[in-house]
Formats: structure tokens, sequence, C-alpha cells
């Protein structure tokens, strides 16, 4: 058994030099499978759900590079990789829809710390007990995925000091989501929320991990970890995501496999560490000192990364996509992302030179990959 697996990508538009500029409006008009986000700065598309790895690396491809395409017709226009507003704008929103009221509710509530772009990884997990327990797992070691990419170390132009800034901004709503004990406690929380107005509507749950469905909460079919940076890289993207997956693949044959009774702390206690955890990831990403939820013990995201990797190669090995949870290790090695881009900025790099190589070398993977993998976009 392997998972339907699906991802969400939001990406920026704007100039060659990193300048960020709002297109979506026009993407959205002129493209098919491109939506937009509140603010026009950022554009999302959503892979089918797949459960072949390679079809998914197309899946990944085939839209950028038709709407980098788009883009050029347009102007000089490109796609700019992290998860902020890396070289400034952060001090004004740019509407892409002035007529849509829950627009209207988000800019006015969270301004821009909304405006960030990432990945949501959506596994699908049909039993909604199964998902209930995959969520409360994944919701307990998801800074580990946020170690592993992060990728916005710059917020206007400066380095904040993070290594997810749009983490440590991100608003996370409502306040003390509890791990669900059942589909039924899911149900009647989300309920009551709507109900009390600190949810707007079902989709106004924004943490680190969710169920996800067609009828939410009451049809639900994915766990959607939302709690990644951008990933520009399709090869790291796909590793983060069999890394999940092995992991959901050891979930589901360990019914055992559950903070609620696998851990010496009580739930309280656990949402109050993944909350030190998830800050401890936003600053020092796969350097961060973490505490492990099973028994307290301190343990550095990298090498508790490293634990899960050895106790899941062999389900990813008999399920066929070990390859593509082991480029996972160059990550851990070589550091993500935003580690990459501080290295160059602490010897005297500056952050708009960072951006604009960034820019130009995720294009090239882009071509590379496709010219090796998928067949190009006619």
């Amino acid at each position: 058994m392997v998972l339907l697996k699906g991802f969400e990508i939001e990406m920026y538009t704007g100039t060659p030099q990193g300048e960020i500029v709002g297109l979506s409006d026009k993407i959205v008009a002129s493209l098919d499978g491109f939506v937009r986000e509140p603010d026009s700065r950022n554009v999302e598309y959503i892979t089918q759900p797949l459960s072949n790895y390679e079809n998914l690396l197309c899946a990944l491809l085939r839209p950028r590079r038709e709407l980098r395409a788009y883009l050029q017709n347009l102007g000089n226009y490109t796609l700019i990789p992290g998860s902020t507003l890396s070289l400034g704008g952060s001090d004004r929103f740019f509407r892409s829809d002035r007529t849509n009221p829950y627009h209207d509710y988000i800019e006015n509530t969270y301004h821009t710390k909304v405006v960030t772009a990432s990945v949501h990884i959506n596994v699908g997990i049909s039993d909604p007990e199964i998902l209930m327990r995959a969520c409360r797992l994944i919701r307990l070691e998801a800074p580990l995925f946020l170690a592993l990419s992060a990728s916005s170390p710059f917020l206007d132009g400066q380095a904040t000091g993070y290594h997810s800034s749009r983490w440590a901004v991100f608003p996370q709503t409502p306040n003390n989501v509890p791990l669900f004990t059942s589909h039924t406690d899911h149900i009647q929380w989300v309920e009551s929320q709507i109900a009390a107005g600190t949810m707007q509507n079902v989709r106004h749950l924004w943490t680190s991990v969710r169920p996800n469905g067609d009828r939410r909460p009451h049809d639900l079919n994915r766990l959607e970890l939302r709690i990644c940076d951008l990933v520009t890289d399709p090869i790291a993207l796909l590793a983060i995501a069999a890394l999940l997956e092995a992991r959901l693949l050891q979930l589901i044959e360990n019914p055992d496999l559950d903070p609620l009774t696998q851990s010496s702390f009580s739930p309280s206690e656990l949402l109050s560490l993944t909350a030190k955890n998830e800050v401890a990831a936003a600053t020092a990403s796969l350097d961060a000192e973490l505490i492990h939820w099973q028994d307290g013990r301190t343990i550095v995201a990298r090498d508790w990364i490293a634990e899960i990797y050895q106790e899941v190669w062999a389900i990813a090995k008999q399920h066929g996509f070990s390859c593509f949870l082991s480029p996972l290790q160059k990550i851990l090695r070589a550091g993500n992302e935003a580690q990459q881009w501080l290295q160059l900025h602490a010897v005297g790099v500056d952050t708009q030179r960072v951006l604009t190589q960034a820019i130009i070398a995720t294009e090239e993977r882009e071509i590379e990959l496709e010219n090796k993998l998928c067949s190009p976009v006619v």
C-alpha cells in the first residue's frame, strides 16, 4: 500500500532582481489550475493526488514551467524563492480580490503576516480515526518538517534571526487547538469554534497540521501538513514528502504509535512542548534543540530526523519509494535553503544578491529536471 499525495504550492512572482510584484489576478484569469491568495503577490497551484513519485515530480514541474512561460509574455517576470517578502513590501497589503469579504477579514485581522509562500503536503488517509491519530503524531513532529524546509531567513532586506521568518510571524489560529481524541471530538470542537466566531469558516483552522476533506469537519480523507516553508527544489520536496508518507505508513501498521498513549506527558504538556519546539525550529531549523515528545529528552532536530529516517527506511524500500527518501540525507548534510542563504550572507553577500542567485538556480534546476525526467511543456 502506498498513499495518495498532493501539494499546494504558493509562490511569489516578480522581477529577476527579486522585487515581488502582484500578478495573480492576471495569472488566474489566463491559466487553468492556479488560484489566487488574498494578496496578489503570490499565487497557488495544486497538484492532483497521485501515488507515484515520478508522476508527482512532473506534476510539480509542469505548472511552474507553464507559469514561467506566461510570466515572460507579461514582461521580464519570474518566480521568486523564499517564504517571506525577503527584500521588502511587508508594510502594505495588495488585495487580489476586493469583493471577497473573507479577504477583508484576513487583511484587517492579520495584515501582511499571512503574505507568505509555503508548501502544504496532503496525504490520503480515509479512516477518520487513523487520520486523527496521524494528526496527533505529525503535529508533535511537525517542527522536524519545518526544520527540513526552512527558507525564509530574510524580511524587508534584513536577516531576522530566524531560519523560518514565515512560521515565526504566521498567525496560528484559533488559540489552543487540542490534540483531537477522536473524529467526533474534532467535529464538536470545529462547530463550537464557528459558533463562537473564533473560526470564520471550516478553512479558518491555521495550525501546523489539520485533517482535511471535501466536507469538513464531517467528511475527511487526508492529513494536511501546513508548516513547511516553500521548498523550490522538487527533489528535496519529494524527499520531505517521502519521510512524511513513510512515517504515516509506520503509524498505520503500528496502532501503538500514538502520543496519547506513548508519551510521559499529558496532552496539555504535549501542546506546550510542541509550541516551544516550533519556535526553536523556526529559529535554528536543523540545528534547533528540541524536546522529544515521548520522554522529554533534548535532541537536535537533525539527529531526531536521522533517527526517524533509520526507522522508516525499510518501510519506504518495501513500498518502492526509498530512492525518493534518500535525498533527505543531502539536506541533513548540506543544510536547508535558509541555512545555505545565511552562509552566503555571513561572508558578505547582501540579501538581494543571495536572492537573485537563488532565482537563477531555481529555474536552472527546473530545466535540468524537466529535461531529464519529464517531457517539456509545449
